[in-house]
């Protein structure tokens, strides 16, 4: 869809903006703002029973998605930080720690304590806070942002350097109102079919986590006979099938440590071999642990219990365990697939530090088909899975071009480069706080 542009234009000031419509302002975000101010930086006293407390990482472009259980503080901390200041109904917040420029209008009836990590701005009573927000969102002002944020362990920007920051805008209140309800309108259309292919990845997902299942635990022919396997997880299997244990057929021991200092992030002519940990990939060195190919299990940490099939030449950490099949029981993709099914991370210690032992992966009973039928369900699976990936990765890339067109419409509207004055849908008379 095009839109019509303004009719006259006029030099913005801004070197990296070009012209803005003749009766726009362009200044420093300060001249805007009545009161900025960011969240306290002191310590609190935790509590099980207390309030929440706002920080970064609660702050979206759809609003603030924090729960009553979150970040609790007492309730007597809560009131000091709020006596000195914070956000009310209609105030803008912004990230300015960590990841920086994430942005939402403040729509709380309650007060809410919140961390330096986010400030809040609440401009002057003639300026429309759902235009300014937009305003923020905008490839123009995050672009500023980046420029202005500090190289440290943890990036952020000074509250000083937002009030410095350049931004262009409609004199009238009510323009500012009519660009603001129209992307809400718009946005609001893009980020409906960005959800739905949201869900379509995730109805993909469900798909091939079933295919998969199916496939190793009940095998390809829909009329054989079927048997109690005496195993929850793995329910009935073909009368054929044998149920093995590891142990019987695999061997398993930890992979070896490698110091950081023989790892490199990128592979190079003295560092091609793959170092793979318990999540995969982390870098490249100069040596190999493995001979042939083998699965690498992550065996320690919240995600432990990752499978990776991994061929040689590649060093395994000391973070994964790594099992070596007997080639003449197990099929090594076959293998792979029966384990992801099984879902490793359930026998993990649950404890602060998860962890599974060699021990407890080599006690699990996997089912064991003829070879040939492992390999014909491989290969089954690998075609199905494939098309299934390319459906994913097809909806990755539109949520990806949405999420792009949306970034260019918010920016052209705000910067003024379209008109959309005139595409203002007619409904009830109300003010935008009242939205």
């Amino acid at each position: 869809m095009s839109f019509p542009r303004y009719p006259k234009y006029k030099p913005s000031g801004v070197e990296w903006l070009d012209n803005i419509p003749e009766d726009w302002c362009s200044s420093r975000f300060s001249r805007v703002i009545n009161r900025i101010k960011d969240g306290t930086h002191g310590t609190f006293n935790r509590t099980t029973i207390g309030l929440p407390l706002l920080s970064a990482k609660n702050v979206y472009v759809s609003g603030i998605e924090i729960s009553n259980e979150e970040s609790l503080i007492s309730e007597a901390d809560h009131n000091s930080i709020v006596s000195n200041g914070f956000p009310r109904y209609g105030d803008i917040l912004l990230t300015i720690v960590g990841t920086i420029g994430r942005s939402c209008v403040y729509s709380r009836k309650d007060p809410l304590a919140f961390q330096r990590s986010v400030c809040f701005l609440r401009l002057t009573a003639s300026n429309n806070p759902f235009f300014f927000n937009y305003l923020l969102q905008s490839q123009f002002f995050q672009d500023q942002l980046n420029r202005l944020s500090k190289s440290a362990a943890q990036g952020g920007v000074y509250m000083g350097d937002v009030a410095a920051a350049r931004v262009v805008y409609p004199r009238s209140g009510e323009e500012q109102t009519a660009i603001a309800e129209f992307l809400d309108r718009e946005t609001g259309k893009i980020d409906e079919l960005v959800a739905e292919q949201r869900r379509l990845i995730e109805l993909l997902r469900e798909k091939r986590q079933a295919v998969i299942s199916h496939a190793v635990t009940k095998g390809l022919n829909p009329n054989a006979p079927l048997k109690p396997s005496g195993i929850q997880w793995l329910g009935d299997v073909p009368e054929h099938w044998r149920i093995v244990p590891l142990r019987w057929a695999s061997k398993c021991c930890s992979g070896d440590g490698l110091s950081s200092d023989k790892v490199e992030s990128i592979d190079d002519e003295g560092h091609a071999v793959r170092v793979i940990g318990g999540n995969g990939l982390m870098g490249y060195t100069d040596q190999s642990n493995i001979e042939h190919s083998v699965l690498a299990v992550g065996r320690v940490g919240a995600l432990c219990g990752n499978i990776h099939v991994v061929n040689p030449p590649a060093w395994i950490t000391d973070n994964a365990l790594i099992l070596d099949p007997d080639s003449n029981v197990f099929d090594l993709q076959f293998l792979s697939s029966v384990l992801r099914i099984r879902n490793l991370n359930d026998i993990a210690s649950k404890t602060a530090q998860p962890l599974i032992t060699g021990t407890q992966l080599s006690d699990q009973r996997i089912p064991a088909p003829p070879s040939n039928e492992q390999r014909e369900i491989s290969v089954y699976l690998e075609h199905e899975t494939a098309k299934l990936d390319a459906l994913t990765a097809e909806a990755e890339r539109a949520i990806e071009l949405l999420q792009e067109r949306r970034t260019a419409l918010i920016s052209a509207a705000v910067t003024g480069k379209i008109d959309v004055r005139g595409l203002r849908e007619e409904g009830p008379d109300e003010t935008y706080l009242d939205r």
